[in-house]
């Protein structure tokens, strides 16, 4: 199954990341949360430490708006994931860009919607 890091990750069940995580791991993938909160979501701690190694990451799922971005580029490519996914409301073109120089896929799709319909 695909290591996918889901970043922006918060414990708030009403939040779009909080169910990626989940339905994640329903679908059995390795889940890394990743965010700016200490807490827990799907029975994991949420990552917070950019310095905390992750290693083979098939793909980034992105919940942080592209205002927010910035501080996460070299997080991101540092990690080498096959792929990122720029989930609806974080599309950044300017990221996109780096990740393809990086030949890292960049997808526009929602990671849930992906899931639903088995094209994950």
């Amino acid at each position: 199954m695909k290591k996918t890091v889901v970043l922006g990750a918060s414990d708030n069940p009403t939040r779009y990341a909080y169910k990626a995580v989940h339905r994640l791991q329903q679908h059995g993938h390795e889940v890394v949360p990743v965010g700016i909160k200490n807490a827990e979501v799907g029975g994991q701690k949420i990552v917070t430490d950019k310095s905390e190694q992750i290693t083979d990451v098939d793909t980034v799922t992105l919940y942080v708006g592209p205002r927010n971005q910035p501080v996460w580029y070299d997080y991101i490519l540092d990690l080498k994931p096959k792929r990122i996914i720029f989930n609806p409301g974080t599309e950044n073109r300017e990221l996109e860009e780096m990740a393809q120089k990086a030949n890292i896929e960049t997808l526009h799709h929602c990671t849930l919607v992906m899931l639903a319909s088995d094209s994950y």
